[in-house]
């Protein structure tokens, strides 16, 4: 593929009020008009450039909002508090009561218990299938369904979706393809490959310094626009907004991303190779083996690599938590949920981020209680790393 996200983060220039190389931060919760007929206009969503109310919008989020279009590729985005606030306005603004959802039956833990258990309190129904099996997913849409919903790398098996087949299957029936890509930016743009709505968790990989929690709808402008409808829009009306110094932060981080996905994915890759040549029972897109690894390479801005996850099977939840206190104590990572740090992290995905599947439904994936999710880190010593790593699972036995 042709396309360089990081070219268009980079190109956009922003300067604060003073000349600074950053833009300044708006650290208003509302704002002056300089007549009464415009804040009536801009309530009524007639004008551009004027800002209400940071709750509707802000110049700290509209300038991350930007930046992240351009990075996916859409017209336009808006950013939220956190990556659950992107996923629950979306699903709220495609669906009525009545309404149906074709999702992928491997994704986050939140989204899944949000689905499962919360949206048939409004009547909406969902039906959760392998995205990877698109006969599967055509045979679920039904005359109600409003919406296809995966993830690029799926969470915690790392599935790789198919977004170009996947686009053109709701095409076919008329359903926007709304795909969260926390696990792989950069890596993959699905709005290239047909996505209508591209979501992430930029808590994650985007800030990358495990200190802020955010998200982002990166759509049409129409779809944008809508959400901050102060009507009928579920990311004006719910509440999920974005604090400006956070989103400041955020954009900061956000220009050192090609860097450090580069260096994640080049470590993971690494690793991923060294266990797989021990005997090891790791999963990772980057190696051949992998069921996904050439649909991903089809999909891949391939300068970016192949992510910073990888799952390890140790065999039993005791022996991944034996595992996971041991590296900790050894200075190889943290015992954390999450993901993007600089440091790695690790943690046995059936009892944390997945832990609201039901044991059944975990089983029936393929999620074993032994599984460990490593969001590997930047380290400049991977050589070592990995030795230490190894080292822990012989005292273990594990290798």
């Amino acid at each position: 593929m042709k396309f360089k996200p990081a070219n268009n983060i980079q190109d956009l220039q922003y300067f604060g009020e003073f000349g600074g190389v950053n833009p300044s931060i708006s650290d208003s919760s509302t704002y002056t008009f300089l007549s009464a007929k415009t804040m009536f206009d801009t309530f009524e969503g007639n004008t551009e450039g004027c800002y209400l109310y940071s709750r509707h919008s802000s110049p700290s989020n509209l300038y991350l909002g930007e930046a992240l279009a351009a990075m996916e590729n859409t017209e336009t985005a808006n950013v939220t508090a956190s990556g659950m606030g992107a996923i629950t306005a979306t699903i709220f603004q495609l669906c009525n009561a009545g309404d149906h959802i074709v999702s992928s039956r491997t994704i986050y833990g939140g989204t899944y218990a949000f689905m499962k258990n919360f949206l048939p309190k409004f009547n909406i129904k969902c039906s959760f299938v392998d995205s990877t099996d698109l006969n599967a997913v055509e045979q679920s849409i039904t005359k109600k369904t409003k919406m296809i919903y995966c993830e690029t790398l799926s969470n915690p098996l790392l599935e790789v979706s198919d977004i170009a087949a996947l686009s053109k299957l709701a095409k076919k029936y008329d359903l926007p393809l709304v795909v969260d890509n926390t696990f792989s930016p950069l890596s993959i743009t699905p709005a290239v490959l047909g996505a209508d709505i591209v979501i992430h968790s930029l808590t994650k990989f985007i800030n990358g310094s495990s200190d802020a929690v955010g998200g982002v709808v990166c759509a049409s402008k129409d779809f944008c626009l809508s959400l901050k409808d102060v009507n009928q829009g579920a990311g004006m009306l719910l509440g999920s907004t974005l604090d400006s110094i956070r989103a400041s932060s955020i954009l900061k981080n956000l220009r050192t991303l090609h860097i450090r996905i580069k260096k994640h994915s080049e470590n993971a890759l690494y690793l991923a190779e060294n266990f797989e040549k021990a005997g090891l029972k790791v999963v990772y897109p980057g190696l051949p083996s992998h069921p996904g690894h050439e649909k991903f390479k089809k999909q891949m801005n391939s300068e970016y690599g192949f992510g910073g996850l990888l799952t390890l099977d140790v065999g039993s939840l005791e022996k991944a938590n034996e595992l996971m206190e041991m590296m900790q104590k050894e200075n190889l990572g943290y015992l954390a949920v999450s993901l993007g740090f600089y440091k790695t992290l690790f943690s046995a995905s059936g009892s944390s981020t997945s832990s609201e599947i039901p044991e059944e439904e975990q089983r029936e994936m393929g999620l074993s209680d032994g599984l460990i999710r490593f969001s590997i880190g930047i380290d400049n010593d991977i050589n070592r790393t990995c030795e230490l790593m190894m080292d822990c699972m012989k005292k273990l036995e594990i290798l």
